[in-house]
């Protein structure tokens, strides 16, 4: 397979590679360009960052999970890449030096990145941007202060070239990229429709998205994963339609988007979200991806599974739909056969009562140990309707039906409240792990009900806001 692209600033064209050999190897080793460093090679550490460019904008991406395919018809920027012509600094690099921003420098690379696309789209949030890179030496005060002082600077106008470069150059996903040789190692098709037919004659193939999840089934279970079919160019599956009756959001749309696009309607989906992952996973991993892996602590299920979201499944031509509660159906089990993907994942368009409570050790991107979602509508002081559901606390995502009925049509009181925390035992049996012992998770479901009522009667309940 021929995949093209562009490398700091010069086309290259790649023949025979294997389709699961990751960006950070191949830059480490075959182009010496050892500024990309290897951390934790999963996405963790944030390294490895580099900037990937295409039509939608330019995005920090950890290349220790970015497979070369997925580079096809796309620029990619490293830390060799961002100085202009003639060896000038970017103004991230000079901040950096100015305001001592490095000690022992394995993660400066991977910070200059983050920092550096950043700079590109004029953002400021710095705590934000930089959640998926860690150091350990420098500490963050005088990174903080380098990302601040860069920020004043413009942006250098080589640092636009891949944005006005890109289309001209490269035609994206056209191309031996689209696998046409036998036996079929890999295929990146151009829309639904191709990925429709290809799936549906290699069934046995895997699909890989954002390779957030799959990309450690390659770096880290050394599992052999062929043959492959790369999502990256069906544009149509990343639309996200929001009118007055429904939200749809197509299976490949990214984190990010899906965050920007329910943040008006649901803030508190939305900042779960924020948590959920660094930047740079957030802008590879795909809501269709976080459903379809069947995770049982994946966090955007309960969420969805709370407003009510029906999921879009397509095999051939052949189309079904079904509540997307019912998809899961036991541990690494789902209701999805052989050829069929997900096409995308739709909820009503409805008020907001949505509450979000991802429960992690660390605060910002983690696992969680109990995610609780909690859509409740009051009407007249009393529980009119309950859609309650959790991740972490069973094999799969799951309702609290027990919890539900202990609500409805009862007064939205403390008394409802208390009465109904025994019917988590009826709904839930956790398990004991890592991560949380099966009594914490049961207390914690049973305290995040509290919560949610307390928050509704404007009670202060965020540890971000509760003062000593």
């Amino acid at each position: 397979m021929t995949i093209t692209f562009l490398l700091n600033g010069e086309s290259v064209s790649l023949d025979r590679v294997p389709p699961t050999r990751t960006l950070l190897d191949w830059l480490r080793e075959e182009r010496r360009l050892t500024g990309t460093k290897e951390g934790c090679n999963e996405g963790d550490c944030g390294a490895c960052t580099v900037i990937v460019t295409d039509a939608a904008g330019a995005r920090a991406l950890n290349a220790c999970i970015l497979f070369l395919p997925q580079l096809h018809g796309r620029a990619v920027r490293t830390v060799e890449g961002v100085s202009g012509p003639n060896g000038e600094l970017h103004p991230v690099q000079q901040a950096l030096i100015d305001h001592h921003g490095s000690q022992c420098g394995f993660c400066t690379p991977g910070i200059v990145m983050s920092l550096v696309a950043a700079h590109l789209s004029g953002r400021t949030d710095f705590d934000d941007v930089l959640a998926g890179n860690l150091c350990r030496c420098t500490g963050y005060a005088p990174i903080i202060r380098a990302a601040r002082a860069a920020a004043r600077e413009p942006v250098p106008d080589w640092m636009r070239a891949d944005q006005s470069f890109l289309l001209p150059q490269i035609s994206r996903g056209e191309g031996a990229a689209r696998g046409a040789e036998p036996p079929m190692h890999a295929r990146c098709p151009r829309n639904a429709d191709e990925l429709a037919d290809i799936f549906a004659a290699h069934p046995g193939a895997t699909l890989v998205a954002g390779a957030t999840d799959v990309g450690l089934w390659v770096t880290k279970a050394l599992r052999d994963i062929e043959p492959v079919i790369f999502l990256g160019g069906c544009d149509d599956l990343k639309s996200i339609e929001i009118t007055d009756r429904t939200v749809r959001i197509g299976a490949m749309a990214d984190m990010n988007a899906v965050r920007a696009a329910v943040a008006d309607l649901h803030p508190s989906y939305a900042e779960m979200i924020r948590r959920f992952a660094s930047e740079q996973v957030r802008g590879a991993a795909t809501i269709g991806g976080n459903i379809a892996n069947g995770s049982p602590i994946g966090d955007n299920p309960p969420a969805l599974i709370a407003l009510g979201a029906t999921l879009h499944l397509r095999r051939g031509d052949e189309r079904r739909s079904l509540p997307l509660e019912d998809f899961f159906i036991d541990y690494g089990k789902q209701d999805r056969r052989a050829g069929e993907f997900v096409e995308a994942v739709s909820f009503p368009r409805q008020p907001d009562r949505l509450r979000c409570y991802k429960l992690s050790k660390r605060f910002d991107q983690d696992i969680s140990a109990v995610c609780g979602a909690f859509n409740i509508r009051v009407e007249d002081g009393r529980v009119a309707q309950a859609r309650i559901a959790f991740g972490g606390m069973a094999a799969i995502p799951k309702r609290a039906r027990a919890v539900e009925a202990a609500l409805i049509e009862r007064p939205w009181n403390q008394d409802t409240i208390h009465a109904a925390l025994p019917a988590f035992a009826e709904d839930f049996a956790p398990i004991s792990d890592m991560r949380a012992s099966a009594g914490y998770r049961l207390g914690a479901a049973q305290a995040m009900l509290e919560r949610c009522f307390a928050e509704d009667l404007g009670e202060p309940a965020s540890v971000l806001e509760v003062q000593p």
